[in-house]
């Protein structure tokens, strides 16, 4: 490696950085580069949805519960991780949808959260960062605010007129967009379990899938090989106890498998100011030959 770079990727609750993209983070720890994981919120406002973490003691305290877990998840990526200070908005449902909370960080004034981010980046001076796309990956308010944020910060950043207060100016070189389950992916796993073993956990997941929504892979740019990590995202995934029930679908697919089948994770190249060539395998492409410059 002809010198140490840095990843930055910002996520809106603990647990979405071993979700989304933790073999990348995991493979390029271990190549030696440096990688900080900044997670919006504190995900107070989160159900447990692990049937073996449900007591009264953990839901009164799932702020403090969250953060051991955190803490436990990027030990184990061997991540970088800062708390930008915000709370949960937690996930409004019923008809009508209930207002949000006076207090969260869907409500934060974009000027404000962008402020606390942008401290972050300078401080840490990434190369490459990486977030959601418009859609939030999915539509929860903390994720598409963390969209908004993580963009306002990246134009922000390098701008010694925004936020003077902040730290000295840095300008990262490339933003992406993480994006997880495809239907192509989704439906290679199903049809490699019908032909193994007669019978696949994601079925009825597809038949759920609206045909009419295009699927993720059609904005993809850019696929990390990181295979060898997936266990390492596994186990970072479990730290999370609260949120991930160990017998879940999650887990359906081998690891050998899915390593033949599926090897790498997804991105959408967002804003680049190097140059590089589409398709991508590397989330650095263009960032070596600009700082070895």
């Amino acid at each position: 490696m002809a010198e140490k770079l840095r990843l930055m990727t910002v996520h809106a609750h603990p647990d979405d950085e071993s979700s989304k993209g933790a073999a990348t983070t995991a493979r390029y720890v271990a190549e030696g580069h440096e990688v900080m994981v900044v997670t919006c919120t504190g995900g107070e406002r989160g159900s447990i949805l692990n049937p073996a973490m449900e007591s009264p003691e953990v839901e009164a305290n799932m702020g403090e519960v969250r953060r051991k877990e955190m803490a436990r998840a990027a030990e184990i990526l061997g991540v970088q991780h800062r708390w930008l200070g915000f709370i949960d908005s937690g996930f409004p449902e019923g008809d009508p949808l209930p207002p949000l909370p006076e207090d969260c960080f869907a409500l934060v004034p974009l000027e404000v959260s962008t402020e606390a981010l942008v401290r972050v980046v300078r401080e840490f001076r990434p190369h490459v960062m990486i977030t959601y796309d418009e859609n939030g990956g999915y539509p929860h308010p903390d994720h598409i605010r963390c969209h908004e944020v993580s963009v306002a910060a990246f134009d922000a950043a390098g701008d010694p007129d925004r936020f003077p207060d902040a730290g000295a100016p840095w300008q990262p070189l490339k933003l992406y967009y993480s994006h997880g389950f495809s239907r192509a992916k989704m439906t290679k796993f199903h049809e490699a379990l019908l032909a193994r073993d007669g019978e696949s956990p994601y079925g009825e997941w597809l038949e759920r899938w609206a045909s009419d929504k295009p699927d993720v892979m059609e904005r993809v740019t850019t696929q990390v090989e990181c295979g060898d990590y997936f266990q390492q995202r596994d186990d970072a995934l479990i730290a999370h106890a609260t949120q991930i029930d160990p017998t879940s679908r999650w887990f359906a697919m081998p690891r050998d498998l899915e390593r033949e089948l599926w090897p790498t994770e997804e991105y959408e190249l967002a804003r680049s100011l190097v140059d590089t060539t589409l398709p991508e395998d590397d989330l650095f492409s263009g960032v070596h030959e600009k700082v070895s410059a």
